[in-house]
């Protein structure tokens, strides 16, 4: 094919010039295409031959084009062309192939250049939430709600605009219609890939099983949705194999193998969920799904593997639910190399919808944050090697009798004992750290200068572990020096390599812990957690100090429309700081809408807010009998249909000892955080209306009890994070650090949004009715109180002394309930 058929004059010359500045050798250039489909301006972005080609990632988008000249003027791709145009072609970036003159030229992939985007008619889809529309048609009790369909003419506008969109959606407005409509019909119209992303397993199955159905039945069409999950919600074929030919596992934990033997054998979906029982963390872990564990085309039971099925399921939706942290993952991986228009975790996506978006500071924290303790150390070496009734276990003796060299292997067994011990001692002196002077053992510890202790007690014990792993890592490399391609194939030395590459890691996290003074990035944290024994045992963290930089070339710069929604982003009517938080700052070069919706709910009418002006400050010693004693008299009138929730454990715990048996003699059921799974808590919370359920920091948010058994709402004091969290303390040092006030930037707003979310467990129906107490002077007494209060829905609000404030209690319910 003649080059000119494919290229501008002009471009012609310039690559000519770059082929003969390069002497002739080979060159790498990024085209693109002007409106004739014909390569009319290049950069010379590598000098090499087709395996620079990674290295050009930064310089493509889909649609553009590599052309690399073969010196010997033959054209015929080679295999590593093939491969590489097959990886572009993927991308939407096409491969083509010239001589040095650029006389002729081989393409040998087209690239896909983009298609006229058709536009959503605004007022059509608000039509079908309008009187006498298609949603009037499915019900026949429908009401309209003005806040949904503006929120959808808002949503819509996203996607014709590619805008970022932010939006604060009350509660019962019915905010998942209002952007899944748009979604839906923007991928019927436009072929694109939307993600949904939400924080709860709860709002997943919602959109699953009740919202989506019926947009498909609104609209009348289907463009393939799938709930995607992690690998590790999969069960992997290969290791269930390899866990049930081995002797080594408990008796009790045997029965559960043996049933997912069975299961394997007629499940579908290969999914965890789908087990009639949960299995023992312990034993999935040795049976589920891993990336870094897959064995890929090696594996025997690739044709039947579940997570292929999965993605391939993926692949062919249009639209993917999602968890936040599972997006991030994703993310991680496009922003690492693999791009954006290729699959990663996810297929390739045009456009995101964050549901819940006040969670994406910490759900982003949380995956980004790197960690490993003496628990996965263990779990890394005994893959490698575990003995049992005298028999040794694992990776290593079948190494042993693939390789027969006795002696080194007898040396890595050594090693692993090292390991195990300097792993076992890091824990025991980090104890130290954590036990601190008061009694019980604290949660966490972070590293500063300020601690001299740290040398001796972390330090020291970090890189005593550091090098035995790099030891063992070394001597595991002089066994593999003399692998031959047969026994490298192996699947038992691929697996070896999974499980000294997790060690790898461990050792890095300890380097970077020995250097984390030059660190001003990252926070580097001790964690004090439980093992299912109830045994103490800490966790090493580094976690990143702010994501913005993440949340920019993540997901600002790469995706047209980003949706963000949530019944709580807004501070006193304004979402700065929610902005602040998740990266929205100069570097954020996109236009931005805000847009308010309020709810439906009549707060006025159906919510009494109340707060007892005599309620002493939280720091007092007489603060908590005062609620013991406040919140048994108000449990009493309500008999029990209320929800307490507490800023720590520990105060939850006093009140309960208080008020649990007082309470049980007066018939009500008293529940609390802990005593049950959180999911069948809530379940009997719900079915028992006699029923109170005392909890903590999670059940601010996602808690959903419509009717009769929630009619108290009380929220014992203000949300404030605890300062010495090791991540809170660090970012706030961090604005102070930059001349800011930290309580008014982090913890007052923060705190508001909490609140809010805590009220908003209340009233879940517009049927619903009830109070929400607060027993926190400060919000009367202190200036930012103002702040909390005027965050909330209007409702009526009584401030008064508890005497005449339980009376108030006891009139609205008695009229509540007989207005039934």
């Amino acid at each position: 094919m003649r080059a000119a058929s494919r290229f501008t004059q002009e471009s012609i010359l310039h690559v000519r010039q770059a082929i003969n500045e390069a002497q002739g050798n080979e060159v790498l250039v990024v085209g693109s295409l002007d409106d004739n489909k014909k390569i009319c301006s290049i950069t010379v972005a590598a000098r090499g031959n087709e395996e620079a080609v990674p290295a050009l990632k930064p310089y493509l988008e889909k649609g553009d084009v590599i052309v690399h000249n073969h010196p010997s003027a033959l054209l015929k791709p080679s295999y590593a062309d093939l491969r590489i145009a097959a990886q572009l072609g993927n991308q939407g970036i096409g491969f083509y192939i010239v001589d040095n003159n650029v006389e002729n030229t081989y393409v040998v992939a087209e690239p896909v250049t983009g298609r006229e985007i058709k536009a959503l008619d605004s007022e059509e889809l608000s039509a079908i939430l309008e009187p006498g529309g298609k949603l009037n048609s499915c019900f026949p009790a429908y009401e309209e709600r003005l806040s949904q369909i503006e929120m959808l003419k808002f949503c819509t506008m996203g996607f014709n605009k590619d805008l970022i969109c932010l939006s604060e959606a009350g509660t019962g407005i019915g905010k998942s219609l209002a952007y899944l409509i748009p979604a839906f019909s923007w991928v019927l119209r436009n072929d694109e890939r939307v993600v949904v992303s939400t924080a709860t397993i709860n709002l997943q199955q919602q959109l699953i099983e009740k919202d989506i159905p019926l947009v498909k039945r609104l609209l009348g069409s289907d463009p393939g949705v799938v709930l995607v999950k992690g690998r590790s919600n999969y069960l992997c074929l290969t290791r269930l194999r390899e866990s049930s030919s081995e002797l080594s596992l408990f008796d009790e934990v045997n029965e559960n193998l043996n049933a997912i033997v069975e299961w394997s054998l007629t499940t579908a979906t290969g999914s965890r969920s789908d087990l009639s029982f949960f299995p023992d963390d312990d034993l999935w872990y040795r049976l589920c799904s891993e990336a870094d564990a897959c064995r890929g085309l090696r594996c025997p039971e690739r044709e039947r593997c579940f997570v292929l099925r999965a993605r391939r399921e993926a692949a062919a939706a249009r639209i993917l639910v999602v968890n936040h942290h599972l997006l991030f993952a994703d993310l991680s991986m496009r922003i690492a190399g693999a791009g954006f228009e290729s699959s990663a975790v996810l297929p390739p996506f045009h456009r995101i919808i964050f549901d819940e978006a006040h969670n994406i500071e910490k759900s982003a924290t949380s995956f980004f944050s790197r960690s490993f303790s003496c628990l996965s150390i263990a779990r890394y070496s005994g893959r490698l090697l575990r003995q049992k009734k005298g028999r040794n276990y694992g990776l290593l003796p079948g190494l042993e009798k693939l390789l027969h060299h006795h002696n080194l292997i007898n040396q890595i067994q050594n090693f692993l004992s090292e390991v195990a011990g300097k792993s076992r001692s890091l824990d025991a002196m980090s104890a130290q750290l954590l036990d601190g002077n008061l009694p019980g053992r604290k949660l966490n510890f972070r590293l500063t200068n300020e601690t001299p202790e740290i040398q001796t007690l972390l330090l020291e014990p970090l890189n005593d572990l550091r090098k035995s792993i790099m030891v063992l890592l070394s001597c595991f490399e002089e066994l593999f020096k003399g692998l031959s391609e047969e026994q490298e194939e192996e699947s038992i030395v691929y697996e070896c390599r999974i499980e000294l590459r997790r060690l790898n890691t461990v050792a890095e996290i300890c380097s970077h812990f020995l250097r984390f003074q030059d660190n001003d990035q990252d926070v580097f944290w001790l964690e004090n957690r439980k093992n299912y024994r109830g045994e103490n045992y800490t966790r090493f963290v580094i976690t990143p100090l702010d994501i913005s930089l993440l949340m920019n070339e993540a997901v600002y710069k790469p995706y047209k429309t980003v949706i963000f929604t949530s019944a709580t982003l807004a501070v006193n009517h304004n979402f700065d700081f929610w902005k602040s938080r998740v990266g929205f700052n100069s570097a954020v070069e996109r236009e931005i809408k805000e847009g308010f919706f309020v709810s439906p709910f009549n707060y006025k009418r159906d919510v009494l807010l109340g707060i007892p002006k005599e309620a002493p400050p939280p720091s007092e010693e007489g603060y908590t009998a005062f609620i013991s004693a406040f919140v048994q008299e108000v449990l009493k009138i309500s008999e029990g249909r209320a929800l307490l929730l507490f800023t720590s454990y520990s105060m939850l715990k006093e009140v309960y000892d208080e008020v649990a048996a007082g309470l049980r003699e007066w018939g009500i059921n008293v529940l609390r955080q802990g005593e049950d799974d959180r999911s069948r808590l809530l379940q009997r919370f719900q079915e028992d209306t006699a029923s109170v359920l005392l909890a903590t920091d999670s059940f601010w948010e996602g808690v959903d009890t419509p009717g009769e058994a929630l009619e108290v709402v009380i929220m014992c004091r203000l949300p404030f994070r605890v300062p010495t969290d090791p991540v809170i303390e660090a970012r706030l040092e961090a604005i102070e650090k930059r001349g800011g006030n930290s309580f008014w930037e982090l913890l007052l707003p923060d705190a508001v949004l909490r609140l809010k979310q805590g009220f908003g467990r209340l009233i879940r129906r517009k049927s619903d009715r009830g109070i929400v107490l607060i027993l926190d002077s400060r919000i009367i007494t202190k200036s930012y109180g103002r702040i909390f209060l005027s965050s909330l829905p209007e409702t009526p609000q009584i401030v008064s002394e508890s005497r005449f404030l339980l009376e108030k209690v006891e009139n609205f319910i008695v009229n509540m309930r007989s207005n039934r």
